[in-house]
């Protein structure tokens, strides 16, 4: 009790009367120290499970023809264990088409590793390691996040190991392009500093909780990094252990977002101002099989409005696979309703 006592201030005299004491402020020091022990705690909790990966990926046909040029490409990245049997989370551009994956531990040991699967539509993938004598990191609950709360970005690029950088959290519920193109909900903005090596590796809380995975840094802006939210990874990585790959359905039409003229959006009575223009449909594709023709406009699927591509995207779900919808579109000013039956994206057969 002494050490508390001396905390304590005797308040105003208003305060005085009413017998309530108030907390003295801490010093800029002892703010400081508090911040430190706090960064500290949480990347000596975590930084067992954080590792780096060496992946070697071939030559594209044509990129490499001298026999004296080496015939593999290698990259690094990083990532972290997340289960006592040698699951590990990282990006899927970090090992995407990878012939040999190689992880190196914070205490020195190296293994070969397999490709579990990936996603590149949500830049997150799982590699697996045999080993004993692991150390997972524990994964949090990113909705309980909030705007200015203290994280931390652990990674290991290059070989540096467990590379610890510390921000807060800038924005949630961001939403960030994928390589594939479509659009990955929930991210997690935060200016914690990323380098490309970081890729994979892990956002803690400062109770050494991961909360993301490390994706992505917008160039040549500073301060503006992003992580993939550990409850979607969460849902992904189960359905790459289950499965290898995430299934989505597809109709098979290219567009673009297109504005709707007020006009057209009146007489047909319209919960949405912009839609998708078809610009060509695939052959013996849902769509073509639908009945969709190019110059048509997409503005509704399955009774939910479609403003645009990403909005389209986000219906076409796993659950969408093989089952009979209707397609809303605007043809020559005119609103008309197609059955239609998505089928399982290509990318997620070839995977």
């Amino acid at each position: 009790m002494p050490a508390v006592l001396e905390r304590v201030s005797n308040g105003t005299p208003a305060q005085q009367e009413k017998g309530v004491l108030s907390a003295a402020p801490l010093s800029d020091d002892e703010l400081l120290d508090a911040y430190s022990r706090a960064v500290i705690t949480a990347a000596e909790r975590v930084s067992a499970a954080v590792l780096n990966l060496e992946v070697h990926q071939p030559f594209e046909r044509g990129q490499a023809t001298d026999p004296r040029v080496p015939q593999q490409a290698r990259g690094h990245g990083s990532g972290f264990i997340f289960t006592p049997d040698g699951f590990i989370l990282t990006n899927s551009h970090v090992v995407h088409n990878a012939s040999r994956i190689e992880v190196t531990l914070t205490d020195g040991r190296r293994f070969q590793a397999d490709l579990v699967g990936d996603d590149p539509e949500t830049d997150l993938a799982v590699v697996r390691i045999e080993a004993a004598n692991l150390a997972p990191a524990a994964l949090g609950d990113s909705q309980t996040l909030r705007v200015g709360q203290l994280v931390i970005a652990i990674g290991n690029p290059y070989g540096f190991q467990c590379t610890v950088t510390a921000g807060v959290v800038s924005a949630l519920g961001r939403s960030l392009r994928s390589r594939s193109g479509r659009l990955i909900s929930h991210v997690i903005q935060t200016d914690a500093a990323l380098n490309p090596g970081n890729s994979g590796g892990p956002l803690v809380t400062s109770q050494g909780q991961v909360v993301g995975v490390n994706t992505a840094i917008i160039l040549p802006a500073q301060g503006i990094c992003f992580a993939i939210a550990i409850n979607t990874a969460k849902f992904v990585a189960a359905r790459l252990i289950r499965d290898g790959k995430i299934r989505r359905s597809f109709i098979g039409v290219a567009g673009q977002d297109v504005p709707l003229q007020r006009r057209v959006v009146r007489l047909n009575g319209l919960g949405v101002e912009s839609g998708v223009l078809v610009a060509s449909v695939e052959a013996q594709s849902p769509a073509a099989k639908a009945g969709l023709l190019e110059g048509d406009v997409i503005v509704g699927y399955d009774d939910h409005p479609v403003q645009g591509i990403d909005t389209l995207h986000q219906l076409l779900t796993e659950e969408k696979v093989g089952v009979k919808a209707v397609v809303t579109v605007i043809r020559r000013g005119e609103k008309m309703t197609l059955p239609i039956v998505p089928q399982e994206s290509r990318a997620s057969r070839d995977e």
